[in-house]
């Protein structure tokens, strides 16, 4: 198991220090030591450390204009957790880019709040909203990340296998944001990361070559379109809808050309007996999953859900405490 931080007694404030202050628009902006630090500080939060109340007194925007479950109460219940006070904020009411540019809507909000968090359809309104703001910006949801997903994935795979560098994950679908995020996460931490698409749906050339920069030495990384010798030593069988939020048109197509990498019992039968199933959900139960298998005895689905909570309140916790930070005046 790698080593971890010793929670129990160093303070937070020194654990990622360099986090302070800091947007977080991508995985790839973190080093390997933030990343471990904030996985760290989570599980201490999971596990009953009380992270004090770095927010108090500081309340946070967060823009939804894409819908939100998970996001939105995790985001809202770590916030106030730490002492702060979440502002939601959904499409009708910021109208992003038809009734005020990004870039004014985040001056607004900065003048208002002590930080955004922002779900949106384009990640370019979001490098337009963090360069217009002096407080941070998290990324949660765009159309090229997902990053507070994939660190959530992270503790739960760290969890699973007690260790990061080294374990094997298999990702099972489109080349979108979420693998974009695994990507790099797997190429910092050095995790094995097997991407298995149907042709036409790989990862973008720029995301891999960028991650072939990141990557320790020795760490796996392959594309392929084939589950079973992907899987054959897998330790996580990763999954996603096969039809994002803004792609409905093409869900027929979508679920014709992926239909042979459905997760079903078969599928996970190629993998060793201790695999584990993950699905950042919603789950499109029947499509890319089956109720047999995301209700299993190896799902760790549900598990992986709530990490949602305890990775974004030990993120915001590092953001947030000690000087680094001081919310405007």
């Amino acid at each position: 198991m790698e080593r971890a931080i010793d929670v129990a007694v160093q303070p937070y404030e020194s654990m990622g220090h360099s986090l302070a202050g800091r947007d977080l628009l991508s995985i790839a902006d973190l080093t390997t030591d933030e990343i471990i630090a904030v996985l760290d500080l989570a599980d201490a939060a999971k596990s009953g450390r009380d992270l004090g109340s770095p927010l108090a007194g500081r309340s946070l925007a967060l823009i939804f204009q894409r819908p939100s479950n998970r996001t939105r109460v995790s985001f809202e219940v770590a916030i106030h957790r730490l002492g702060g006070h979440p502002i939601a904020l959904f499409n009708p009411e910021v109208q992003l880019g038809e009734r005020e540019s990004a870039a004014d809507i985040s001056r607004i909000l900065d003048r208002y709040a002590d930080g955004i968090v922002a779900r949106l359809v384009s990640h370019r309104d979001l490098v337009t909203i963090a360069g217009a703001a002096s407080s941070p910006v998290i990324n949660a949801l765009t159309d090229a990340e997902h990053p507070c997903q994939v660190l959530a994935d992270c503790m739960t795979v760290r969890t699973v296998t007690g260790r990061l560098a080294g374990s094997t994950v298999a990702y099972i679908g489109d080349g979108n944001n979420v693998c974009t995020s695994w990507i790099y996460a797997a190429a910092l931490l050095g995790v094995n990361l097997r991407v298995i698409c149907p042709p036409g749906y790989e990862p973008l050339a720029a995301v891999i070559e960028r991650a072939a920069r990141l990557r320790a030495p020795g760490t796996g990384f392959e594309v392929t379109h084939e589950a079973g010798p992907a899987l054959r030593d897998t330790e996580i069988i990763y999954t996603d809808v096969w039809t994002s939020m803004g792609q409905e048109t093409e869900q027929q197509r979508r679920r014709e050309d992926f239909a042979y990498l459905q997760v079903n019992d078969g599928l996970v039968g190629l993998a060793p007996p201790r695999v584990r199933v993950m699905h950042c959900l919603p789950a499109h139960r029947g499509e890319e999953i089956t109720d047999a298998v995301i209700d299993g005895p190896q799902s760790v689905v549900f598990d992986q859900a709530e990490n949602r909570l305890w990775v974004q309140q030990a993120l915001l916790a590092l953001i947030y405490a000690g000087d680094g930070y001081e919310a405007a005046a």
